[in-house]
């Protein structure tokens, strides 16, 4: 990846048993040396574009069709905020099935409940009484219709066709079905379309952001300076 040519070197005591004293150095890159964006870059929204991740992207071929080359993977994962590549990066759809049966370890474990998702309910107005999308356990419940003011009708909204719910005191999810069951695999599916949405860089900021990311890295002169991308360890500290 790229972006460890962007860090700095560093001297540290060497850890190869054929070295010759407790003194012997090698040149290593200081992957301490934490590259982030400045605040006037990362608060600004229109530095960036929204990207979906598809089947069989990775972060050098997102940076060819960005940037011409596949050199800025680093620019990719670094905008993403991604720290990990193994765990935050979407898998292809394949393979879904296999990793979250690894997981569960069974297929009943797999059509198992994770968890209960709410259904919209608008009134006959249009007002939204209750939002789509809530993560709710089998208890949820509402007030009904015959304990609010007015002769409001309340419609469940839903991909199968929109259903008028009865005037009634309360309405559930296991009687009225205001929240629909997610299982375990359902929700490892939406995990990861979740990761693929990401933000990447516009491609005429880029050089703004190497710059800045080269400055971030760069060392101050200190009693271990050497040069700006060259420093020493502190070998009382690590040895």
């Amino acid at each position: 990846m790229g972006y460890f040519r962007e860090l700095p070197d560093i001297y540290y005591p060497s850890p190869l048993s054929n070295k010759i004293s407790s003194g012997d150095l090698i040149v290593v890159k200081n992957i301490f040396r934490r590259g982030k964006l400045y605040d006037y870059l990362s608060d600004n929204a229109t530095l960036f574009n929204k990207y979906v991740i598809e089947d069989g992207d990775r972060p050098d071929t997102i940076s060819k069709d960005l940037y011409g080359t596949s050199r800025y993977d680093f620019v990719v994962v670094l905008i993403a905020g991604i720290t990990n590549i193994t765990q935050q990066w979407p898998v292809q759809d394949y393979q879904i099935y296999d990793i979250a049966l690894e997981k569960y370890k069974t297929e009943a474990k797999l059509n198992e409940t994770h968890h209960f998702e709410t259904l919209e309910i608008k009134d006959s107005s249009g007002h939204q009484i209750l939002p789509p999308n809530l993560i709710v356990d089998e208890e949820f419940k509402i007030d009904g219709t015959s304990v609010r003011f007015g002769t409001n009708k309340f419609t469940l909204v839903s991909q199968s066709g929109n259903i008028q719910l009865d005037d009634k005191s309360e309405y559930t999810a296991k009687v009225d079905n205001i929240a629909r069951p997610v299982s375990n695999l359902e929700y490892e599916i939406a995990e990861n379309e979740k990761l693929r949405k990401i933000d990447v860089l516009r491609e005429g900021y880029l050089q703004v952001f190497l710059n800045d990311l080269r400055d971030v890295t760069r060392y101050d002169k200190s009693s271990n300076y050497i040069t700006s991308s060259l420093s020493q360890a502190d070998v009382d500290l690590v040895t």
